[in-house]
């Protein structure tokens, strides 16, 4: 009976793996195909020429533009070898380096970010808005107070090479096809590791560290799970885990602004923190002063949020 027990318990958890990658390539494959094809239409260089002189307004050379283009329609990891690429003539000192992952680290994957947040009613134009503004506002910040202070001036060092790979169109559709595979077994491990994670009470225990942070930026118990999944795995591995989360209909629609309002600008704190101190960043601008804004900022809507239904319920 116990056997039937543990087949009947498998079955749910593997079923719920793939209901959770199906909701999840339902989002990134399309965003994928259509990436790819504005970059071979010269989008992305288009982007990168429009954004080079905003790249003074931050303290950047313009040639950092087609970097955070390439962040902005890609990942972490394509903006980066764009970045090795790039600044090879350049003499980057920590502190631009620092202010570039800034950047990258807020701006990148809209168009995949933007439709998860879509999908679980956010619209693009909010999502957009806090990635391209709240990015080049904390990038502004940072580089004013290094300036100001006149910290972190030395010249970078670089302790990741990228390497120069095949850029047919070809090899671009058998390492998309490699990611959508991985993709199936890395939501895989961590539906089963949440369920372990579960059942010795760890889980609760995050939670409970978390919870002074999310109430004080509005966020309630009930969307612990959604902003504590997108810190961790970040919003494009853990969107299906944040679409069921949301789709469970435990979660108000005012948590879900929320916590993504607060995940579009700090997320996948380990892995892309780590990535971009790589490059020669500053950790403490690319981590620490990544989460002070985005609480601050989050705190921010939440007023706004309260003032606008005190003003709703006035009306009435």
């Amino acid at each position: 009976m116990s056997n039937v027990k543990q087949l009947v318990e498998l079955r749910k958890i593997f079923n719920e793996i793939w209901q959770v990658y199906i909701t999840l390539l339902k989002v990134m494959v399309p965003a994928i195909i259509i990436v790819k094809a504005l970059d071979m239409l010269g989008a992305t260089a288009l982007l990168g020429s429009m954004l080079a002189p905003i790249m003074q307004f931050v303290g950047l050379p313009e040639q950092m533009g087609v970097v955070w283009a390439t962040a902005i329609l890609t990942n972490v990891y394509t903006a980066m070898v764009v970045f090795v690429n790039v600044s090879d003539t350049l003499a980057l000192t920590t502190a631009q380096v620092s202010v570039i992952g800034i950047l990258i680290l807020i701006s990148h994957s809209i168009p995949i970010e933007g439709a998860v947040a879509k999908m679980v009613g956010v619209s693009w134009r909010i999502t957009i808005v806090l990635k391209i503004l709240g990015g080049l506002l904390l990038a502004g910040a940072v580089n004013s107070l290094y300036l100001f202070f006149d910290y972190q001036q030395e010249p970078a060092v670089l302790l990741w090479q990228g390497t120069v790979s095949d850029e047919s169109l070809g090899q671009w559709a058998k390492d998309q096809v490699i990611l959508i595979v991985s993709i199936y077994f890395i939501i895989a491990t961590l539906i089963i590791g949440l369920g372990v994670l579960r059942k010795l009470g760890i889980e609760k225990l995050m939670h409970l560290m978390l919870s002074p942070i999310l109430k004080l930026i509005g966020i309630t118990k009930a969307a612990s799970n959604i902003t504590i999944i997108g810190l961790t795995l970040g919003m494009s591995f853990g969107a299906g885990l944040l679409i069921k989360e949301v789709k469970s209909g435990t979660v108000s629609k005012q948590d879900v602004l929320l916590s993504i309002v607060f995940l579009s600008l700090a997320h996948s704190l380990i892995e892309d923190t780590l990535l971009i101190l790589l490059l020669g960043a500053d950790v403490g601008a690319i981590l620490w002063l990544r989460i002070l804004f985005a609480v601050v900022v989050t705190m921010l809507f939440a007023k706004w949020l309260q003032k606008r239904e005190a003003l709703k319920e006035q009306g009435e």
